[in-house]
């Protein structure tokens, strides 16, 4: 006879969803979001339950949360939970792309998404939506069209204009986006998305060449937004966020530019009735701000920024989403001196042949932070000389 022993218990219950295996994409950055996100909920008396299936991160020791469902993170094994333990509802934000995907399944079974709604995150997702409203706000975006055929493709490239960066809707670690400059690639292009991710809308946007990259991560409580840090990149835009060094605070950018980002990422925010966390990415091309796109989640780079500046930022975020605090509840006191510098890490000398050519496409496979008291610094230096001359080529 089969047994259950998750007996439930009579408490206010959330549930947490993590990101699975580590993978190219996703990994360790989602587990540190994760424990302190269960740490938070514990903290305000509701039972924190986790749900994922990776032995070699903190969300899954015994001590993080009350109760550990030790399962792959996919629709029918969440499902039999939700109905066993009758949650308040489940959290999505904190576990990367793997959680957010299964918000749709949630919202059309009538379980509470806590934070954002699904509607809502669905507009920054997908790619056309996201554009109608960015074009509604006014904000400067590259030209796109969508697609789901490679003659639809090739007729909106030609329309926006070459070259272009073709991608699909709902991906982790930007797969299978390629940068195409004519439409013999852009063929070949289409119908590799299609074989492999057959039905995906494909959004071909316009690239914008030879432009700075930035992003900004961002809590808001529906009323108020709060920056926690503008990181901006040393390679060039084109190159995947994960792959880039970036830095922090921004220090190449006008101020008038940084104006602009932190006004346009409060108008996203507010917009998209975020309740929690957001991640908006930026080309900047003489002096114009487009928005690339925007992640409506904890994002790779969110306990970054809460490590170099020594914030609870993530405790913060799920109190918020769990609809009991405000910002104005908190007190943020950031401490950094100089600069904190976001280092990718390649495991090319595992994988011999792997095309090493960084593009859209994440390749790095994990990342390390460096502090340092200003830009004179030699390391920093030489870092951008390397950098810079790969720009200009």
């Amino acid at each position: 006879m089969l047994h259950n022993e998750s007996i439930p218990s009579q408490k206010k219950k959330i549930i947490v969803l993590g990101s699975g295996p580590n993978r190219i994409g996703q990994g360790i950055e989602f587990d540190y979001c994760c424990t302190h996100g269960l740490i938070a909920i514990k903290e305000l008396g509701y039972e924190a339950i986790m749900i994922n299936c990776n032995p070699e991160t903190v969300s899954t020791d015994f001590d993080i949360a009350d109760k550990l469902y030790f399962e792959p993170v996919y629709w029918e094994h969440l499902w039999e939970i939700i109905e066993h333990e009758q949650p308040e509802g489940v959290i999505v934000q904190l576990g990367g792309q793997t959680a957010l995907k299964l918000a749709k399944r949630l919202h059309e079974k009538g379980i509470r998404i806590i934070g954002t709604s699904f509607d809502d995150m669905d507009i920054a997702e997908d790619r056309g939506r996201f554009s109608d409203l960015l074009k509604e706000l006014n904000i400067p975006y590259p030209k796109y069209g969508t697609a789901y055929s490679t003659d639809d493709a090739i007729e909106v490239a030609n329309e926006v204009g070459y070259p272009v960066l073709v991608r699909p809707s709902y991906v982790l670690g930007g797969q299978r986006m390629r940068i195409v400059i004519n439409d013999d690639e852009l063929e070949k292009s289409v119908l590799s998305l299609l074989k492999h991710l057959p039905g995906n809308k494909i959004l071909i946007d316009h690239f914008l060449d030879r432009c700075q990259e930035a992003e900004i991560d961002a809590i808001c409580d529906g009323e108020e937004v709060h920056i926690m840090g503008i990181m901006e990149h040393i390679e060039p835009a084109g190159i995947h966020s994960g792959d880039s060094h970036s830095v922090l605070p921004v220090f190449n950018l006008g101020k008038l530019e940084v104006e602009e980002m932190v006004d346009i990422a409060k108008k996203i925010a507010l917009k998209l009735n975020i309740r929690g966390l957001i991640n908006i990415q930026y080309a900047i091309k003489d002096g114009k701000v487009f928005v690339i796109e925007a992640n409506p989640r904890a994002s790779r780079t969110t306990p970054f920024i809460a490590k170099a500046y020594g914030v609870p930022f993530l405790n913060i975020a799920t109190k918020i989403m769990l609809g009991d605090k405000k910002l104005k509840d908190f007190t943020i006191d950031k401490k950094l001196e100089g600069y904190a510098v976001k280092e990718p890490v390649f495991s090319f000398n595992k994988f011999p042949n792997v095309n090493k050519e960084l593009g859209p496409e994440m390749k790095s496979t994990g990342e390390a932070i460096r502090f340092i008291k200003n830009l004179r610094d030699p390391w920093f230096r030489t870092l951008y000389k390397e950098r810079s001359m790969h720009l200009s080529k």
